[in-house]
């Protein structure tokens, strides 16, 4: 079944709000609000969504023009970074290569890359059973997760590399197409302003 993996775009930092609670900013919800304006979710399409508040805000969004219910769950969460809190960029990139980079082994106590794949894997085909045949289904969710879905769906190793800062928005905002059944990805990560509408066909 097709589907569609979509990250939130640029969120609102706040030290002193749990990272889960940030919500996106100015520059994100405009660039979510002119995704939805160019209908690339089709009407009747299934919106499912993190629950953590961006993710959310982005799923609302995408779902009000087709009149769509959003369905949440924190099982398409972040990867668990709970265990350091809030991180300046620098130290955050750091972390963050050190997550990719040996995916057995816990960063510092935040979530096992191994385990927050096997998760959201987990989660997606969930929820893709609940999806009737040739009906559209949308992802809302993270950086991170998203791109170990993309791995495991492009049978490739985890790997900052395939990260969707390397190759699309740096803000977030990106998506990809993907068949989870048929182990087959749609193309890499795309910024919202670049995916075509037309995608599901």
């Amino acid at each position: 079944m097709r589907a569609l993996y979509v990250t939130h775009p640029q969120v609102q930092i706040d030290a002193n709000v749990p990272v889960p609670l940030w919500g996106l900013s100015q520059d994100g919800r405009l660039r979510a609000e002119a995704f939805a304006a160019r209908c690339v979710v089709p009407d009747g399409a299934m919106i499912f969504s993190s629950s953590e508040t961006k993710a959310m805000q982005l799923a609302t969004i995408l779902a009000e023009p087709i009149g769509a219910t959003v369905v949440s769950t924190h099982t398409m969460g972040e990867n668990d970074r709970s265990a350091t809190g809030f991180l300046p960029p620098t130290q955050f990139e750091e972390m963050a290569d050190r997550f990719f980079a040996r995916p057995e082994v816990s960063a510092q106590g935040w979530e096992r890359a191994i385990d927050a794949q096997a998760r959201i894997v987990a989660a997606v085909q969930a929820a893709l059973e609940t999806v009737p045949a040739g009906v559209p289904a949308v992802f809302c969710g993270h950086g991170a997760v998203g791109t170990l879905l993309k791995c495991h769906v492009g049978r490739r190793a985890i790997a900052r590399s395939e990260d969707q800062s390397r190759h699309a928005h740096r803000g977030g905002g990106n998506c990809f197409a993907f068949d989870l059944d048929a182990m087959k990805l749609g193309g890499e990560w795309a910024a919202m302003e670049d995916f075509a509408p037309g995608w599901f066909r």
